[in-house]
């Protein structure tokens, strides 16, 4: 067996937890898995196969394949709108609220700017100017907030609060990141960046999925490997849930730590996709590989300074890394990196993290055109 080592720091990309690490491939622990709290539509309706239009979006498990072929297609359609025309008025005399109590630049960004390239507005909310600093509830504060506008875009840090705030509300709500839980805008962008860079890019995803059968069909036996903090990454959560029903090989590797939570896991593979889980991420990994999605440690979910510092370093992307990867493989990452990912790899055609950030506002636009009509 061989380990991947990395230049800069005279380590393993992988640093086991113990002397003497070496690979494991286990399987998780049975799980009940419990019924998910998925999408919340106005007047409580499910969210049909053949429309968006009005409903919420708070869990990725709610959306059937068909609306996610069609999100990825209208996808294409706004990557080629901006790409031509820059903009259009489609969403003229609609308002967004934008509401981060967390920090974030490319999903409170992105949605900002999807909103506007729609021909619409926005209205910004952050847990210092609202009126949660004085107590007020979340319940009460998108209560009030919908009244002003059309669609409510969530940032918040606890995991459940988007389905809480969607519960409470008529109008619809999007769940951009709720705590350790999930990020279902992010998880759908990701998706089109794997279908568009495995089909040849420059938006032929808008062809890979005009229907259900051709998005399953341009992902078919790939394998996605899964590198990092997979305990607390809410991307990762959802993205796994996502792939899960695709004809996809997952492979989780982390620090034994932060491993994939067995509930996640159980969702994922209770369609049938096959799954392992690594503590190391060795060359023979890297070879099979097509998507590497790599994930930062997240300081802000641990308990303490020392805890976060033991697994900080544990998985370092470098050219090495890049190296042992096959020349069609892409490695992915849904940003910030701190330190993760070399930047010394940026410059290879097979970093991809750049045009994922990018794709973020097509998927975007798509998702407002579609839930605003």
């Amino acid at each position: 067996m061989q380990f991947v080592a990395s230049p800069l720091r005279q380590q393993f990309v992988a640093t086991p937890l113990r002397r003497g690490g070496y690979e494991v491939a286990t399987t998780p622990p049975k799980c009940e898995v419990k019924p998910e709290v998925t999408n919340v539509a106005p007047k409580n309706q499910k969210i049909s196969d053949d429309s968006l239009r009005g409903s919420s979006l708070v869990a990725i498990s709610a959306l059937t394949t068909a609306q996610i072929a069609t999100i990825l297609k209208t996808g294409g359609a706004m990557q080629e709108l901006v790409t031509t025309q820059g903009a259009d008025e489609s969403l003229k005399g609609k308002i967004l609220a934008s509401v981060f109590y967390e920090p974030s630049t490319r999903t409170n960004c992105s949605f900002q700017a999807a909103m506007m390239r729609l021909g619409g507005n926005v209205i910004a909310v952050n847990e210092s100017s609202s009126s949660v600093a004085k107590g007020e509830t979340l319940s009460d504060t998108v209560r009030c907030l919908e009244t002003y506008c059309d669609v409510v875009v969530l940032r918040h840090p606890r995991s459940g609060a988007a389905a809480e705030a969607a519960a409470a509300m008529s109008k619809p709500l999007l769940n951009a990141g709720d705590g350790v839980g999930e990020h279902p805008s992010q998880a759908l962008l990701d998706l089109y960046t794997i279908v568009d860079e495995l089909t040849g890019g420059r938006g032929s995803v808008a062809v890979a999925a005009a229907s259900e059968e051709s998005l399953a069909a341009a992902l078919k036996g790939k394998v996605v490997t899964m590198v990092g903090d997979l305990k607390n990454g809410r991307t990762v959560h959802s993205l796994a849930k996502l792939l899960g029903r695709f004809d996809v090989t997952l492979l989780f590797v982390s620090p034994m730590s932060l491993r994939m939570p067995a509930e996640v896991v159980a969702i994922a593979a209770r369609d049938g996709s096959s799954h392992t889980e690594h503590e190391m991420l060795t060359e023979s990994i890297l070879k099979e590989t097509d998507i590497l999605y790599v994930t930062r440690v997240q300081k802000e979910r641990f308990e303490s300074v020392e805890e976060y510092d033991k697994v900080k370093d544990a998985f370092i992307i470098t050219p090495d890394t890049l190296a042992m990867m096959r020349p069609d493989a892409r490695v992915m990452h849904p940003l910030p990196r701190v330190g993760e990912i070399d930047p010394a790899c940026d410059s290879d055609p097979r970093a991809a993290y750049f045009r994922q950030m990018a794709n973020g506002m097509y998927v975007r636009m798509a998702l407002l055109r579609l839930v605003l009509g």
